[in-house]
């Protein structure tokens, strides 16, 4: 009865170790299955923070314009006055009166402020959903620039492994030699040397990795634990098609350039509330009433108009704040055209000068120092060069490979950062 016992006992434990197993292979597949930038930038714009922050925001703008495009402004008064009179009356019981009096009030702006609450209000909307949208293009872009960062890192963390596995056989066919007499302690101290180089290079690359997958976990808000892999290859990514001119007719319409247009025409349009708020508002009330005793009751009916004189008090505060702001908005737009249109400049040119160098590096050199390396390889057999002369080529190829991929990372870094500042629509999402 115990061994059955025993072995039932150890049957589910196995069946439970193996459900545990699977669900932690799954767990790793989920971790470690390599996401497209499309799918990051998707999962950055659902979780992100700030964005969310930011669009919070809209609650507070669209309260704001419903109050602006409100019939009246002012809310009518309501009064109502109940009184209890007691009349003396000569060789009688003082007489007894109930009368009472209801208005209403109503305080009506004359000078067109409705109309110029309804501009601001309106365009203060614009200039948040401008934000909102130059916001989002930020994160895509700062996405964009980890996703393509990790991509570098894990092709270079591949190469370095190749740089390692290569300079470890080297350094052990040295020592080989070295002990059969045939190469010196020189010798085999630089290959040693050159293998621990490229073991340092390979554990340098795996934490510059991680950092960066890290970052990206971040910015999508994913689980604690959950390290995003980027997927595709990064010579694939995609090359511009424009040109200076279009970026230049793009920067025109850039929605932060857009807000900082809305945020002045808002301004522009408090300015002129708050100039005709220099007019007094006028007050119209309306009242009735029963007065009088009860065998000569009086219905009393009432029209009021109240106009506060303004003699004093002109608004001048609220006016010299409104167009301080209003010529704050003018200086932030005029700035932020000037240096979009510089940035675009600039980033335009280094862009050209990425190319150049990429160009010369995928057609030219690298082409020639693989060549070199096979050439090496033949030469060594045949006795014509030492193992230390090839390490020099083969570090040659390995730096040539880390330039290439260190080009390919700037030149995407510095396309993304150029098509942000020209405001050109980002790459992976729809428009």
């Amino acid at each position: 009865m115990r061994i059955r016992t025993l072995v039932t006992a150890v049957g589910l434990a196995l069946g439970a170790w193996q459900c545990f197993s699977q669900a932690l292979e799954g767990q790793a597949r989920i971790a470690t299955a390599p996401i497209s930038l499309t799918q990051a930038l998707q999962l950055a714009e659902d979780s992100n923070p700030g964005l969310r922050v930011k669009r919070a925001e809209l609650a507070a703008s669209e309260g704001a314009r419903t109050d602006a495009n409100a019939f009246l402004y002012n809310n009518p008064v309501l009064g109502f006055d109940g009184i209890h009179r007691e009349v003396p009356v000569d060789g009688a019981f003082a007489e007894r009166r109930r009368e009472w009096a209801a208005t209403m009030q109503q305080t009506l702006e004359i000078a067109g402020q409705p109309g110029y609450r309804r501009e601001a209000a309106d365009a203060s909307m614009s200039a948040l959903l401008r934000e909102i949208e130059d916001a989002r293009r930020q994160l895509y872009a700062d996405v964009a620039q980890v996703y393509y960062r990790i991509l570098a890192l894990q092709q270079r963390v591949d190469l370095e492994e190749q740089a390692l596995s290569l300079f470890d056989t080297t350094a052990a066919a040295v020592e080989r030699r070295r002990t059969a007499g045939e190469d010196t302690r020189l010798d085999s101290n630089v290959a040693a040397v050159e293998a621990d180089r490229a073991r340092n290079q390979a554990a340098l690359a795996k934490e510059q990795l991680l950092d960066a997958r890290s970052d990206m976990a971040s910015k999508l808000q994913l689980p604690e634990g959950r390290l995003p892999e980027a997927g595709g290859d990064l010579r694939s990514a995609p090359r511009p098609h424009y040109d200076l001119d279009a970026l230049l007719t793009q920067a025109a319409l850039h929605p932060r350039l857009q807000a900082l247009a809305a945020r002045e025409e808002s301004a522009r349009a408090k300015l002129k509330l708050e100039n005709a708020a220099r007019y007094p508002d006028v007050t119209v009330g309306l009242g009735l009433g029963r007065e009088g005793s009860s065998v000569a009751r009086e219905r009393l009916t009432t029209l009021t108009v109240s106009v506060p004189l303004p003699i004093f008090k002109q608004n001048a505060g609220n006016i010299g704040q409104a167009s301080s702001a209003l010529t704050q908005a003018e200086v932030s737009r005029a700035a932020a055209v000037r240096d979009t249109q510089a940035q675009v400049h600039a980033l335009w040119t280094k862009l050209l000068s990425l190319k150049a160098r990429l160009d010369r590096t995928q057609d030219r050199v690298l082409p020639a120092l693989l060549d070199n390396q096979q050439l090496s390889v033949k030469s060594q057999k045949a006795g014509q060069i030492n193992l230390l002369e090839l390490i020099v080529v083969n570090r040659q190829a390995l730096d040539a490979r880390r330039d290439l991929i260190d080009t390919l990372l700037d030149y995407q870094s510095t396309r993304i950062a150029l098509e942000l500042a020209a405001g050109w629509p980002p790459e992976g999402v729809a428009p």
